[in-house]
């Protein structure tokens, strides 16, 4: 049964940056819907002992078209909330930029991390409507930037790398506190990024 990930910290330790009812509604009612969901339909398809990961790098084998866009939207929502909350954190607590290896690849990749601050958010912000910004690890252990629609991933859109890191810019993630102003949302969120988790997941995914 795919879970949402356990928040460690409460709705209201965002703000500013974030208001509560923004993370409330957000977690409790956008990504709980996505959950459930994606579960609902996990089981309908046979697929409910797969993980989210190896379901996105199949769905071609889900024959049933209508089955297989909710599996490849509802499961992105999924998925990609997991992650969006598990590398956020309250901005006294949260590591403001990243050290080690992560940050010796992101200056390499990308000049320095203010100059990946640009671009991650340039994506944010060019992104046509609802989705995604990310920072992904390839198989051959380099970082690359990317966006996507609605719920894709580069996941299910089989790219073969990894993310560690997104913004997420569908409105219900910044509209009842920034409204319109997606650029002010985005330059905001990395304030309570906890670069000690992204570092964690670079780890993990590098290997």
């Amino acid at each position: 049964m795919f879970e949402q990930i356990k928040l460690n910290y409460a709705y209201n330790e965002f703000e500013p940056v974030l208001d509560a009812l923004t993370m409330e509604t957000h977690y409790s009612k956008h990504h709980a819907t996505y959950t459930k969901t994606f579960n609902e339909l996990a089981q309908k398809a046979g697929l409910e002992n797969k993980t989210a990961e190896e379901i996105f790098k199949n769905l071609d084998s889900v024959s049933d078209t209508a089955l297989r866009n909710g599996l490849r939207n509802n499961g992105g929502g999924y998925f990609n909330h997991n992650l969006y909350f598990s590398v956020l954190a309250p901005e006294a607590k949260c590591k403001k930029q990243p050290e080690g290896k992560l940050s010796e690849k992101i200056n390499s990749a990308f000049g320095s991390f203010e100059e990946f601050k640009e671009k991650i958010s340039s994506l944010a912000l060019t992104q046509f409507g609802s989705g995604w910004a990310w920072l992904s690890v390839t198989p051959s252990g380099e970082l690359v930037l990317s966006q996507s629609a609605n719920q894709d991933n580069p996941i299910s859109l089989k790219t073969g790398n990894t993310p560690i890191f997104c913004i997420d810019v569908w409105e219900h993630a910044y509209y009842l506190q920034y409204k319109n102003l997606r650029a002010s949302y985005v330059k905001e969120l990395f304030r309570i990024v906890d670069w000690k988790k992204v570092e964690e997941l670079y780890e993990k995914a590098a290997k």
